[in-house]
């Protein structure tokens, strides 16, 4: 952070006492990087595109100098629209807590819940609507909703809602709503018909870049995924770890309990391992923590929270154990490796249902994540035979490896001492667990990447037709108002 930067206060963009106060019960102290750009303008009523990764701060960025104006007395002046029904819930959360003390009302209109339950909230008063495209449009088609009144839009993760197929939806969206309004646009990338969107839908906007080194994954380290089964996760760390030989690696887990129960599963099978998580008392994290910075055991089992502000530099490998939420954690966890110009790996497991979260963070953090395949048990053999060659080719003889040698030499040939002293080596290597494949194989992948993209053109078709279906009608309209022209002049 600059001087600048953390002379910035919250304070000093004049919100409203009782915004104030929901903002000191958050702990919000200084703004971060697209906080402080946007919300002046936000403020000033300005219309905005900003590109900005999750977890960037993006809701209190504009739901703080929204709520700043509201009136309070015209229904709904915040509407927000996201890709996710997590994320809409996530957004009226948050934005209930920030407003509580301004007493703002908060609501969600979701796809796969109850029509009665959120009409009837809407009913009871809302400011804010946290909403996902295809419910929203529906509400507005059957009239169930209507906004008339100037407010505030906000599409957030525009470019995952073009990748999810919504981008006929907001189209439509933005045919019922006032075109007095003030539109707001957040994205992490800019494709093209982003672009041509937030022409079409925003009023001479502010284009803001609040995107930092800090939010792009570092070019030492090359990374990598596998695609799993639920069940093969143990296994799966298991083979790669055997793979990939590490010297140094961190192992990240979502929950306490995935971490005692992958460290004792690892330490079972010879590694020499060790948990970390917030349940530990700080003494006996502080020395795990030391004893990993001084190579006393070299695999660190950790979670998000227990690993934060862990710095050591001599880390060769992350693994994900569970893909993370977004990609901002995917940096933080990656970030991990490669640092003080050494080279790093990382490596994240992958189940097809989360085949398309690891696509959207690998286009977030703008570098190639490649997609490989767990090597099988005759390929874990090749491989640990190459490396043995080399070592053997690289280790300079003692001078009782001569000795032993010409000891030998009296009673063996010295091809069968070479045969005798290498399978000695391979053994001490154990035995390989698990059965010789481990994840999906190139062609289930393949398979999978095929029904990934039938599934888009599926939707794109469905858009096709709606699309279709309404200039139909438009023509049919248009078709009767000639007609009737025509009737009145004969």
């Amino acid at each position: 952070m600059t001087e600048n930067r953390l002379e910035c206060r919250f304070e000093s963009f004049g919100f409203k006492k009782e915004i104030m106060e929901g903002i000191k019960e958050a702990g919000f102290k200084v703004p971060s990087p697209v906080q402080e750009q946007v919300m002046p303008l936000i403020l000033k009523g300005k219309d905005v595109i900003a590109q900005s990764h999750t977890g960037t701060g993006k809701t209190a960025a504009f739901g703080l100098p929204v709520m700043n104006n509201m009136k309070k007395d015209i229904g709904i002046e915040l509407l927000v629209i996201t890709p996710t029904r997590e994320l809409a819930a996530q957004i009226s959360d948050e934005i209930f807590r920030l407003g509580k003390f301004a007493g703002i009302r908060t609501g969600t209109i979701l796809g796969g819940h109850s029509y009665s339950r959120q009409l009837q909230i809407l009913k009871s008063g809302v400011q804010v609507l946290a909403a996902t495209p295809g419910r929203l449009l529906d509400l507005f088609k059957s009239g169930k909703i209507q906004i008339t009144e100037p407010i505030t839009i906000v599409l957030d993760e525009a470019d995952e809602m073009l990748d999810m197929g919504f981008l006929d939806d907001i189209k439509e969206i933005f045919e019922f709503l006032p075109q007095k309004r003030q539109t707001l646009l957040f994205s992490a990338t800019m494709p093209d018909p982003i672009r041509k969107l937030a022409q079409k839908i925003l009023n001479e906007p502010v284009f803001i870049r609040a995107i930092t080194t800090d939010d792009s994954t570092n070019i030492d380290i090359t990374q990598s995924y596998y695609v799993i089964e639920e069940h093969e996760r143990e296994l799966a760390v298991l083979r790669l770890m055997e793979d990939q030989d590490p010297e140094k690696a961190i192992v990240f887990c979502r929950t306490k309990l995935e971490v005692d129960k992958l460290s004792t599963f690892m330490v079972a099978r010879g590694f020499n391992a060790k948990g970390l998580h917030g349940d530990m008392e700080q003494a006996q994290r502080n020395q795990v923590m030391g004893s990993f910075r001084k190579s006393l055991f070299d695999i660190l089992i950790a979670t998000d929270v227990a690993a934060r502000g862990l710095d050591v530099a001599d880390v060769t490998h992350v693994f994900n154990y569970h893909i993370p939420f977004d990609a901002k954690s995917y940096i933080h966890r990656v970030g991990r490796t490669g640092r003080a110009g050494h080279k790093g790996i990382a490596i994240t497991l992958v189940t097809p249902p989360e085949f398309r979260t690891i696509q959207r963070i690998e286009r977030s953090v703008g570098s190639s994540i490649e997609l490989k395949v767990i090597p099988t048990l005759s390929d874990l053999r090749h491989e640990r035979t190459k490396r043995l060659i080399n070592e053997l080719i690289e280790f300079s003889p003692v001078k009782e490896g001569i000795e032993l040698v010409e000891n030998l030499e009296k009673e063996m040939d010295i091809k069968s001492i070479a045969v005798v002293l290498a399978s000695m080596l391979l053994e001490d290597e154990g035995e390989d667990d698990g059965p010789d494949q481990i994840g999906f194989t190139k062609k289930k992948i393949k398979k999978l990447i095929e029904m990934e993209r039938n599934r888009f053109k599926s939707r794109d078709s469905s858009n096709f037709r709606r699309s279709r279906g309404k200039f139909e009608h438009k023509r049919k309209k248009q078709g009767n108002y000639h007609h009737k022209n025509k009737s009145k002049q004969k």
